[in-house]
């Protein structure tokens, strides 16, 4: 895909970003139908594995001469990503999808908030910890406390996934991202292929389902993958932070347009305080230079 790419003339990387976005969403919004036949499991497994098929095409990862150190640091992260995914499908199984992007946000918020010193983070901490609030299934509120946790759960396997990542850049440096994506989802594939087996979502497995999960796992990550990595090329890191920071609301107009899901007002308040939280941390992140 990489050499692809460089053969084609791109959009603008901040329209990459923005594709990107939508693509994700948009795929997670289609995944939801893959979910309610195979369950959360099966569906994320078709969303890693077919997405490892289609990056293994592309783009095949020479990860040789390292030390076994190295190589658990990167099955840790493919793991880490498997379970992110697979909490997340789980929970937008039970709550609307813009909800449920919005709490698993909470995670790279909270990494940028704890490597911080800035005073102005407070603000930050603040707007996000009403909009969780709002978002608390408490007393007559239409969110599943389950679903609500298990995005809860997703946005600390994103948070890892992010610490993760800073090392893998480190450790394999020589080899490109797009590369140590397709071996982090042939690892989380190695993972769920289990679990699909045993929570019976394999044996349902048809041809449409096939096809439709292809359809996820390019919209969902063959696509995000790439788009953002060719972005991060040519857009400061601030600027892609803001960018990616517009996904809960990108998540939840996507969610009414092709899901039909409705949101009460006091839980689309958490959405933009959540967004404007996120937006606010990677605009005021004075470690992220500005090129």
């Amino acid at each position: 895909m990489a050499k692809l790419t460089s053969n084609l003339a791109l959009p603008p990387p901040t329209m990459l970003v923005l594709v990107s976005i939508a693509s994700t969403q948009i795929g997670s919004a289609f995944a939801k139908t893959i979910i309610q036949e195979l369950g959360s499991t099966t569906a994320v497994l078709l969303r890693v594995g077919l997405g490892a098929l289609v990056l293994l095409l592309l783009q095949r990862p020479q990860l040789k001469g390292y030390t076994y150190t190295n190589y658990l640091l990167l099955i840790l992260f493919g793991l880490g990503m498997a379970a992110m995914n697979l909490s997340f499908y789980a929970a937008i199984d039970r709550i609307p999808l813009g909800i449920a992007v919005t709490l698993e946000f909470i995670g790279p918020l909270a990494v940028a908030c704890a490597n911080s010193r800035q005073l102005l983070d407070l603000l930050w901490i603040f707007l996000a910890g009403v909009g969780i609030f709002l978002l608390a299934p408490v007393k007559e509120s239409s969110l599943d406390p389950l679903g609500v946790a298990l995005a809860l759960l997703a946005a600390f396997f994103w948070g890892t996934y992010i610490l993760l990542s800073a090392k893998i850049g480190k450790v394999f440096a020589e080899i490109s991202g797009l590369a140590l994506m397709t071996a982090a989802l042939i690892t989380g594939t190695v993972m769920l292929l289990p679990l699909s087996i045993l929570s019976g979502g394999w044996a349902r497995l048809e041809p449409k389902f096939l096809a439709a999960g292809l359809g996820v796992a390019i919209l969902s990550s063959v696509i995000p993958y790439t788009f953002e990595l060719e972005a991060l090329k040519k857009l400061p890191v601030r600027v892609f932070g803001v960018l990616m920071s517009l996904e809960p609301g990108v998540a939840t107009l996507l969610g009414f347009i092709i899901l039909r899901e409705k949101i009460e007002p006091h839980l689309i308040i958490a959405v933009i305080l959540v967004t404007i939280a996120s937006v606010g941390t990677s605009f005021f992140d004075k470690r992220r230079h500005v090129e």
